[in-house]
């Protein structure tokens, strides 16, 4: 009987083709990705290709544009208003990402070592810039900076008067304005995020580093530091990115000035594309900021990586 049911058997198996391992993905699960990827597509896929293909067009948004190859990829190193505005990104990169970094380590650190009552309430106020909208916190902030807002009238009341001025109307400091507003709209994420990070460290150890004979600098610097390895480098790529793509903050707060003090580059994208019809020249520097966005994310990734490696 065995000798009839096993051909039988095994015919049926080969009917049927060879079997799937758990897990393997099968057809089917196209149709389940198909309708998300159809609206990825749509809105961004679609709109991005379009942005390449006007890149290479001078084009004021109503008459038939003009194609001109390159040139104006090629004006990201002759045009000076582009030029300086990538370099007002650098000064944003280390109000928007070091300085909460490092001052959302700090926190963090002395939180996960403090054990006081209303600590929870303590942590909770300095995230709440992180859920506020940039509009709300460009407009408040802009109103603290006033001439007459409140943040000259501390100074005045504390016999610093000579230090008041009209900070987003000033060449020098309306920049760096800007980049402290991103600095406690930021601080607050990489605090959490660091706190999160400080509780999965084993507390062996913390344990052995203090059997050893290490203070609080040292333990840090031995045993926090590197157990947030992942978190840092989830903090510098979102951070980094952010300062990258500022717009909000410096649309409500500046408008890109005095003068061209505080553009940047997403701001180019906005003026050129609907103040001075130059879409062909906004495209180019929107695609542009999109590589340079990808590659600062790579390239911190990686070198986090081998780092760690």
């Amino acid at each position: 009987m065995d000798d009839v049911v096993a051909p039988v058997a095994l015919e049926a198996v080969r009917r049927r083709g060879p079997e799937r391992l758990p897990g393997e993905p099968r057809a089917v699960g196209y149709l389940f990705v198909a309708p998300a990827f159809l609206i990825y597509a749509a809105f961004t896929l679609v709109p991005l290709l379009h942005a390449v293909n006007l890149s290479f067009f001078e084009w004021d948004g109503l008459t038939p544009g003009t194609f001109v190859g390159l040139r104006n990829y090629a004006a990201f190193f002759t045009d000076p208003l582009i030029r300086s505005s990538y370099g007002h990104t650098l000064v944003l990169i280390v109000f928007f990402s070091f300085l909460p970094i490092t001052i959302g380590l700090l926190l963090a650190a002395s939180l996960s070592r403090i054990r006081i009552r209303g600590l929870t309430f303590f942590r909770t106020i300095l995230f709440v810039p992180v859920i506020i909208t940039n509009v709300v916190v460009a407009v408040t902030w802009a109103w603290i900076y006033a001439p007459d807002g409140p943040l000259n009238a501390f100074l005045r009341a504390i016999g610093l008067g000579h230090v008041a001025r009209a900070w987003l109307g000033d060449f020098t400091w309306a920049l760096p304005s800007v980049g402290l507003v991103g600095t406690w709209g930021e601080f607050g994420f990489c605090m959490i995020l660091f706190i999160a990070g400080i509780m999965k460290i084993p507390a062996s150890l913390y344990e052995a580093a203090r059997v050893d004979g290490a203070g609080p600098v040292r333990e840090f610097l031995a045993v926090t530091l590197p157990g947030l390895r992942h978190e840092l480098t989830v903090a510098l790529v979102l951070t980094v990115i952010d300062a990258l793509s500022t717009f909000d903050l410096v649309y409500v707060m500046t408008s890109g000035g005095p003068g061209t003090a505080t553009s940047v580059p997403a701001f180019q994208v906005y003026s050129r594309a609907f103040l001075t019809n130059q879409v062909g020249s906004a495209a180019a520097i929107g695609i542009t900021l999109m590589l340079i966005v990808f590659a600062v994310t790579f390239g911190i990734t990686r070198l986090m990586e081998r780092g760690e490696g």
